[in-house]
């Protein structure tokens, strides 16, 4: 146990950028260098990959100001002689804003999606890299894993263990989608009866009002009751039984239900 302990804190910075795959070795590596520098440079990758991580961990006194606040970025520009500038794809006018970088030679580390393209910002960027999707940095998945649950835990008050059955890792949106699923299954692993169904209650407050809202809403009750069902009993035929079902409404009910199966 302790030797896991301290691979989760050796993989962990003061940032909270996890380093245990050689892609964001890597990438850390670089950044590291950055703080020695007094370089412009722009961390590209998708939502939720560390990019913003990385941009405080070169310049932790920085500023962290959004590109779509233009008015907001273009008066920090004026004033201060380092910034983090986030999503600059989001800039409306990217020309202005490189010539304010320029004119008052403002150290800037910014951030952008990794489709984002513009020729005039090879001028101001000297040094341009990527983070890849967790996706393919499965080695820091199962340390992002412990970091959220961590989380969880004291967020929640609870030193329950975290349940791994059927745990299928969320990475649409890399370390936001995974946060917000480890979150949630903390959460709902030990939730009672009445407070599922004040769940369900909020949720169907603001959506009922058509005619047929029983049969359209069914489907949150079947359908998790099947998932579930053909989960622990493996077949069709034990499902029915356990159920009180036959096996003919049982196959209508998949049918109707396959969307969410």
């Amino acid at each position: 146990m302790d030797t896991v302990v301290q691979m989760v804190a050796a993989a962990v910075d003061v940032t909270s950028f996890i380093t245990a795959s050689d892609a964001s070795h890597q990438a850390f590596k670089t950044a590291t260098l950055l703080k020695t520098l007094s370089v412009n440079s722009l961390i590209r990758g998708e939502l939720g990959v560390g990019k913003k991580s990385l941009a405080k961990y070169i310049l932790p006194d920085a500023a962290v100001i959004d590109a779509s606040d233009f008015d907001e970025l273009l008066i920090a520009l004026e004033s201060l002689n380092e910034i983090i500038i986030t999503n600059l794809e989001n800039s409306p006018n990217i020309t202005r804003l490189i010539e304010t970088i320029k004119e008052n030679q403002i150290r800037v580390i910014a951030t952008s999606k990794s489709t984002f393209s513009n020729t005039k910002i090879d001028d101001i960027f000297s040094l341009k890299f990527d983070i890849p999707p967790l996706s393919e940095r499965e080695e820091d998945v199962e340390f992002l894993i412990e970091k959220f649950i961590k989380e969880a835990s004291l967020l929640f008050g609870s030193d329950g263990e975290f349940s791994f059955k059927n745990f299928k890792p969320d990475l649409s949106n890399n370390a936001s989608s995974l946060r917000r699923q480890v979150m949630i299954s903390y959460l709902l692993q030990d939730i009672k009866d009445l407070e599922l169904m004040d769940i369900m209650q909020n949720f169907l407050s603001n959506r009922l009002g058509s005619n047929s809202d029983y049969r359209n809403f069914l489907y949150l009750y079947e359908a998790p009751l099947i998932k579930a069902g053909l989960t622990k009993f493996k077949s069709q035929l034990q499902l029915s039984d356990k159920l009180g079902l036959n096996r003919n409404t049982l196959r209508k009910k998949i049918a109707d239900n396959k969307d969410y199966l």
